[in-house]
Order: structure tokens, then C-alpha cells, then sequence
């Protein structure tokens, strides 16, 4: 790994693994849209609930990016497909799952990678 970008993919999966969103929040893009399997949320509250509901929901969760593929990459823009898989506890039992991943990062005025769109959906 040799791009910003790609550290800055590796940067959001390990803030997610956090399961505190002042850290998932520093990665994103102050305009940033989500496009979950179930839902579509478009301002940081939204986003935060999201996240928040979920890391309540499955307990120890651990979220990864396996087989990433970026699309698109020029000096301020980059797109990634990705398998993202997911275990934890849900209601005392180890589940896991796995589904696909678009992520899109723009560079903003200070250099920093920020993700400005993600569109998850669970299955293959």
C-alpha cells in the first residue's frame, strides 16, 4: 500500500472498528451520503445514529475490506469496491455476514482523504 487514498480507506475501516464515532467522523466528508442496504442517510446525525444502532445491535463487531478494487484514482478523487465482512454478537450469538462495498474519497483543501460516499448492500 503505497497510496494516501488507500490509507485512508484503511484509516475509516480501523475508525469503524472503534465503535466511537467521533473517530468514524474525523474520515468523513462534511457533505458525505451513505446508501445502507435499508436505508439512505444524508446529514451526520443520521449517520451517527446509523452507526451507533448497529454497533449496539451486534456487540464486538469487527468490520473488514477484503478484495479491494479501485476503480477510479487520479490527485483528488478515488473509488473503491470491496467485500466487507462482519462478526460480532447478536443477542448473545456469534453471527457473521458479508455483502458489497462502494466508497468514494475526495481530497479536500488540507490534503486529507475524506470518504464523501458509501453505498453498502448485504449478499454477494
Amino acid at each position: 500500500m503505497n497510496n494516501l487514498y488507500e490509507q485512508a480507506l484503511n484509516d475509516y475501516i480501523s475508525a469503524t472498528n472503534t465503535h466511537d464515532f467521533t473517530n468514524v467522523q474525523r474520515m468523513l466528508h462534511p457533505n458525505v451520503v451513505y446508501w445502507f442496504t435499508d436505508k439512505k442517510c444524508t446529514t451526520m446525525t443520521e449517520i451517527q445514529h446509523y452507526f451507533e444502532n448497529a454497533w449496539e445491535a451486534i456487540k464486538e463487531e469487527v468490520y473488514e475490506a477484503r478484495d479491494v478494487q479501485w476503480l477510479i484514482t487520479n490527485q483528488d478523487t478515488a473509488t473503491c469496491l470491496y467485500t466487507y465482512c462482519y462478526s460480532g454478537y447478536y443477542n448473545g450469538k456469534f453471527i457473521s455476514g458479508q455483502g458489497r462495498a462502494t466508497n468514494i474519497f475526495v481530497k479536500n483543501k488540507k490534503n486529507e482523504w475524506k470518504l464523501i460516499h458509501e453505498h453498502l448492500s448485504s449478499g454477494l
